[in-house]
Order: C-alpha cells, then sequence, then structure tokens
C-alpha cells in the first residue's frame, strides 16, 4: 500500500483522491449558502410604518370580495365566477414608497392575475402614468412568475416589461413587495433585495412617470394573456382565488393632481420629497446593487431592453450589459426557448405577454 496516497482517520484509511473530492464539494458548499444568505437571506428588514387598511385605502370594485382581516391591518382580495376585486389609495401621492405584504393563491391559478401598482389612468386618462409588479398565475405544480413594468404620459404603445421567476413559493407564506417611486429613479424591491431600478435621464422625457398617483391592488381573470399567452384559462372549479395582504405601507407627499401642477403645489411637497430620498431603501448600495445583478441573471427570463425585434434601438433608460445580452435571444427572451406575442389585455393598461410554455419548472 502507498501510504504517501493515504489518509489514516479513526482507525479507516482514506484515500487522498477522496479526501480531495470532499473538501471541493465542502467548497463548493460554504460558497453556494454564503452567497445565498448573503444576497438574499442576510439584508435587515426596512424600518417601515404600516397603517390600517381603512386608515389609507378602500374598495375599487368587488366589494364583498375585499375582506378585511379581523385586526385592521390587512385585507384579502378574492376572484370567483362572479368577480374579482381591488382596492385603492384614498389619496393621489407624488413619488412615495408603496408595500404590502403579499401571499399568493395556491394549487390551481393558471390565467389569474394579481397586481400591486400605482396608477393615474382614472384622472389622466389618455396621458397616465404606471408602475407595476404584475403577478401570473399558473397549472397546479407549476410556480408563479411575474413582471414589473413602467409607462409615462400615456406611452402604453412604449411597454417596459420585465419577466421573472421567484426563488421562493409565494403562496406559502407572506413577502414583501415594494415600490419606490421617487424624482431620480424608480426601483422594485422584494423583501429587502433591489430587483429593477429605472434612473430618470432627459432622453427619457415624458416617459418618467411623473404626475400624482394612487395605489392599487387587485386580482382578476387574465385567462387571455396571463399563463403561456392565454393558452390556459381561469378554472372556476378551484375558486375562490384568495390573495392575502397585510402591513401595509403608504409613504409619500398626498397631493391634489390639480393643484400639484401649480407652483404652490410643487413647493408643498419639497421635504416630504427630501425625507423619502433620505430613507434607506432609497440608496442602492454597493451591496444591494451586487445583489440586483445577481438576481437579474438568475431569474430574469425577459427584458424589453434586449427584444431587438420590438425596439431596434433600445429605449434610453436601457443599461444594456454584454454579458447580459448574450443570454438572450433578438425577442429579449432566454436562448434556451419561448416564443414572444403582442397582445392587449384590458382597456387603458397594455402589456406584451410572453409565453412561458418552455420555461418549464426552473
Amino acid at each position: 500500500m502507498d501510504h504517501n496516497n493515504t489518509l489514516r482517520r479513526f482507525g479507516e484509511i482514506i484515500p487522498k483522491t477522496h479526501r480531495n473530492h470532499n473538501f471541493l464539494l465542502s467548497l463548493f458548499l460554504f460558497f453556494f449558502f454564503f452567497f445565498f444568505f448573503f444576497f438574499f437571506s442576510s439584508h435587515a428588514a426596512f424600518d417601515l410604518a404600516t397603517i390600517p387598511f381603512n386608515d389609507g385605502y378602500s374598495p375599487l370594485f368587488g366589494d364583498s370580495n375585499v375582506v378585511r382581516s379581523d385586526d385592521g391591518n390587512g385585507v384579502n382580495l378574492l376572484l370567483d365566477r362572479f368577480t374579482g376585486s381591488g382596492f385603492i389609495s384614498s389619496s393621489m401621492y407624488k413619488y412615495g414608497f408603496f408595500s404590502a405584504n403579499i401571499k399568493l393563491p395556491s394549487n390551481y391559478t393558471a390565467g389569474i392575475c394579481v397586481a400591486f401598482y400605482t396608477s393615474n389612468g382614472d384622472v389622466f386618462e389618455k396621458t397616465h402614468d404606471e408602475l407595476d409588479f404584475e403577478f401570473l398565475g399558473n397549472l397546479a405544480g407549476k410556480p408563479w412568475r411575474f413582471q414589473t413594468n413602467l409607462y409615462g404620459n400615456g406611452s402604453t404603445h412604449r411597454g417596459r416589461e420585465e419577466r421573472y421567476r421567484l426563488w421562493f413559493d409565494p403562496t406559502k407564506e407572506y413577502h414583501r413587495y415594494s415600490i419606490l417611486w421617487t424624482a431620480k429613479n424608480v426601483v422594485f424591491y422584494i423583501d429587502e433585495v433591489p430587483i429593477r431600478e429605472v434612473l430618470r435621464s432627459a432622453e427619457m422625457g415624458a416617459d418618467y412617470p411623473s404626475k400624482p398617483m394612487s395605489l392599487y391592488a387587485t386580482i382578476w381573470d387574465a385567462s387571455n394573456w396571463a399563463t403561456s399567452g392565454g393558452k390556459y384559462k381561469v378554472n372556476y372549479k378551484y375558486a375562490p382565488f384568495v390573495a392575502e395582504f397585510k402591513d401595509l405601507v403608504l409613504k409619500g407627499c398626498s397631493v391634489d393632481p390639480i393643484e400639484e401642477s401649480t407652483v404652490a403645489g410643487r413647493s408643498i411637497c419639497s421635504d416630504q420629497h427630501a425625507d423619502l430620498e433620505a430613507q434607506d431603501y432609497a440608496a442602492v448600495t454597493p451591496r444591494r446593487r451586487l445583489a440586483m445583478r445577481r438576481f437579474r441573471q438568475r431569474y430574469m427570463y425577459y427584458s424589453y431592453c434586449y427584444d431587438t425585434l420590438r425596439y431596434p434601438n433600445p429605449l434610453p433608460e436601457c443599461d444594456i450589459i454584454p454579458s447580459e445580452k448574450q443570454r438572450f435571444k433578438e425577442t429579449g427572451r432566454l436562448k434556451f426557448g419561448g416564443s414572444h406575442r403582442r397582445q392587449s389585455r384590458r382597456k387603458g393598461r397594455t402589456t406584451t405577454p410572453v409565453d412561458d410554455t418552455d420555461q418549464g419548472d426552473m
């Protein structure tokens, strides 16, 4: 026996090749868990002031399907064969931080859209602004997907959709989804991880949302586009579908959209804008930026910035990253499959659905 190639431990002889294999495996596991917890689990929770539902919101539609929690701090939105439901903030805001802990419906959810978004479409019908989280249901056993989007000044023909997977099951427990909107940037957060940032620029012009908006949350039947481009519809055998919201946050300057357009109206919010931009969540630190980059590398599977069929010249806010661009087809989808199709989804709000059929259970 070659004793130089063996290691004696606890009375047994272990070849060095096995020892090296175990060492490399241990090293891999160490770095895997280090990066996972560093980028997704170790971010300190934001210091947020939540408000009771009745203090900041009211039903939008489907009132009988808007069910307040016993403690008044949350609400369930139901979709059944008769109606969906939704709520709206009682005030409009010029910039702000909008946030909620949300748990999505489980089991068969194909065709369902749960939306958490800001908009002023009810006031500015032809020039509305909008910031979206839209969660898209799926077949039983298949994961929820979601997309973010942005419109400014009625620019619905220039959709800015991105689509992603999640690194957790959003039906098992609550997770916090947040939209930060300032005069400088828009940041979408999941828990304390930023997943997308849009910087305001002169080139972007009026496409950047700049008018007061309300906060909305809805659940509705989007059978014509939400799951695999409309291939799978809502099956009301599984109704009611319940989206749960709690720990609601509204931080911003409450304004009248007409008065805000005056010089005096714009000056009212200056102190609150400064306070908003001084909050911890307003700073995309180097660590958060690295976490955002890693999220996008692992979980983003469609981006309008890389959709050269739709936009031969990328829109001005697009930060084209060569290493990221290599991952996508000319359709803006990942290179391992899928199709891209354009379709309207409802009056006043448009999107560019992406067929998820080939995405599997990644």
